[in-house]
């Protein structure tokens, strides 16, 4: 595994609604990408623990959510590596989504 993929998302939400938005809009967001599985999902406190399937391929990382801001970072095999530029953009897009004002 080389250097993690890391996407920080901006959010003006503070930091227990964006972890709010975020326990209940994570399974639906997984579920709407056919090649991605969730192998784990663990809270402890404001960091998610997680552990994915994407292409037969094992990728780990956590989520931080801070008050302004939320931090992922994930631990790609090298097959997955080839996908990262597009992974950072869509988990870019689906967390504004997650974290813009309505809700």
């Amino acid at each position: 595994m080389s250097a993690p993929l890391v996407v920080s998302i901006p959010h003006r939400l503070g930091r227990e609604e964006a972890t709010r938005r975020l326990k209940t809009g994570l399974t639906r967001a997984a579920s709407s990408v056919p090649v991605l599985k969730v192998d784990e999902e663990r809270w402890e406190q404001d960091r998610m623990i997680f552990r994915i399937r994407a292409l037969g391929q094992a990728a780990s990382g956590h989520l931080d959510v801070a008050d302004d801001h939320v931090r992922l970072e994930v631990s790609l095999p090298w097959l997955l590596q080839r996908f990262a530029e597009a992974a950072q953009v869509a988990i870019r897009n689906r967390g504004n989504l997650l974290l813009g004002k309505k809700g």
